[in-house]
């Protein structure tokens, strides 16, 4: 299997696309072909465990990979004991046509970690393979939870280090605290003086910097990324919509071939996007349901086919997805555009010139056939998370609120009754206190903490408190670095770190 840039010919194998993370001309890397599964495959996914049924997807994309070092790598990610459940990723029924398929109980409780407990596996074998003998220097911009995940999935991983920045005040107390009490002698966490966007920015105008790449060769270093423009990040993603669909099928909520629908939280579309890839390889997929906050830049898209950044900035109770720029998109511009290179890197330029981009009617009615969208704002999501506790006494963190939010909208506007997933992305306790004042006003939980608010959870809902929530009270904070936003600060903060 080989690995095309979406912005030219580059081609590379799977191992180093990988590694490098990002194509040298600033595109990512897709694959030349989607392996397709069968209806029979699909079947004997069902007697499978989660290992099992990961070494069926993965195997086909990783074709430059020895066997065994797949199963190895499949086995250290998900057999560890990391896991609280050993599902993995358990789906829990609401009612006959609505499930939740929950990605949250891995270390750092989001589904950041289905990819990021694999992704430095499959790195330093990447390394090995291609005779890379200087340290990975893993780059990380986050909105919230790539950054934790990242950190605990390279932490004090031989001949790797993770640097991870975050908008300063533009995560949760949880979230933030997790990030800046990691131990571990090679990460590092930097806060920015603005928003995810701005992170994102900078971290991908490092990795265009020769100047800067020098400097990393010169300490022994070369860079590589643990976002989601790492196909190394989003192939793991895929794994789940599989599961999924197989679980369905043991559970008889579903007849083998029959088609569903997937509702996904997302901001920088890489989590959908897994489901797309999922759809081609011959997943009975009907709709995609790609549900926003109040930046709710990916609904405008798909309704009018033009994406624009020129549009507020919006915080909201829901960090992850409080994103303008969402990169993943430009892996589904490069199938609109029937992966004309040239074409999506003149949209790339519109968007970094002008701000703005049209891919025209066809190609918007072409993704609608394929996807929806909606948006949810911060009160009508309040109000999702206390009426799915009430009717089915379920709860829900505010990402995974606005995919059921979305969900609800969509089958009203569309009477579409089809079996559908709901992706939950984070656990309720990541944001005890917004899911707590849901349920019980704000006024309940004014001026209470992060600890405080998960204790209320808790006594309403008797769900445990999660023990990487609990232990963060006693943690003592080790990461203090701030700096500005500009890609010279950036750069900056990381020599700085690495010289420490």
């Amino acid at each position: 299997m080989s690995y095309f840039s979406t912005r030219g010919n580059e081609c590379v194998t799977a191992s180093q696309a990988i590694l490098a993370g990002m194509a040298k001309d600033g595109g990512l890397y897709v694959p030349a072909m989607f392996p397709l599964v069968s209806m029979d495959d699909l079947e004997k996914m069902i007697s499978m465990s989660y290992e099992e049924r990961a070494f069926r997807v993965l195997s086909a994309y990783l074709e430059d990979y020895p066997v065994q070092e797949i199963r190895d790598s499949i086995s250290a990610a998900y057999g560890n004991g990391h896991f609280q459940d050993p599902r993995i990723a358990p789906l829990k029924r609401l009612d006959d046509s609505t499930h939740v398929l929950e990605l949250f109980h891995g270390p750092t409780l989001a589904f950041k970690d289905m990819a990021l407990q694999l992704l430095p596996q499959l790195m330093t074998r990447s390394a090995r393979m291609n005779g890379e003998n200087r340290e990975i220097a893993i780059l990380v911009a986050t909105s919230g939870d790539t950054g934790k995940a990242a950190l605990e999935g390279f932490r004090n991983v031989p001949g790797t280090s993770c640097t991870v920045f975050y908008p300063l005040d533009g995560v949760s107390e949880v979230q933030q605290l997790q990030m800046t009490t990691t131990d571990g002698n090679n990460t590092h966490v930097i806060a920015v003086k603005g928003n995810f966007d701005d992170a994102q920015t900078g971290v991908k105008a490092l990795f265009a910097s020769r100047e800067f790449a020098q400097d990393m060769d010169a300490m022994g270093r070369v860079l590589s990324s643990a976002n989601s423009i790492n196909f190394g990040r989003l192939l793991p993603q895929i794994v789940y919509y599989f599961s999924a669909y197989a679980d369905l099928l043991a559970a008889g909520a579903i007849s083998c071939g029959e088609s569903i629908n997937f509702v996904v939280p997302t901001g920088n579309f890489g989590d959908i996007l897994a489901g797309y890839y999922a759809r081609n390889m011959g997943l009975p997929i009907n709709k995609l349901i790609c549900a926003s906050n109040r930046n709710d830049v990916l609904t405008e898209f798909f309704a009018t086919g033009i994406y624009s950044v020129h549009r507020m900035f919006y915080k909201t109770t829901s960090p992850s997805m409080d994103i303008l720029v969402s990169s993943n998109l430009e892996r589904l511009l490069y199938e609109s555009a029937d992966r004309d290179g040239e074409l999506v890197k003149v949209w790339m330029r519109q968007l970094r010139e002008c701000g703005s981009y049209s891919v025209g009617d066809q190609r918007r009615e072409w993704m609608e056939s394929v996807f929806a969208a909606g948006c949810s704002d911060d009160g009508d999501t309040a109000v999702e998370i206390r009426d799915v506790f009430t009717q089915y006494e379920y709860l829900m963190d505010p990402h995974t609120a606005v995919a059921s939010k979305v969900l609800r909208d969509y089958r009203m506007k569309t009477g579409d009754d089809k079996v559908t997933v709901i992706v939950s992305t984070a656990s309720p306790y990541k944001f005890a206190p917004d899911v707590a004042a849901a349920l019980q006003g704000k006024n309940a939980v004014k001026h209470l903490d992060a600890f405080a608010c998960a204790q209320i959870l808790n006594s309403v809902s008797g769900r445990p408190i999660p023990p990487q929530v609990e232990k963060l009270k006693e943690l003592p904070v080790r990461h203090t670095a701030v700096c500005e936003k500009d890609v010279d600060s950036m750069g900056k903060a990381v020599r700085n770190a690495f010289a420490e």
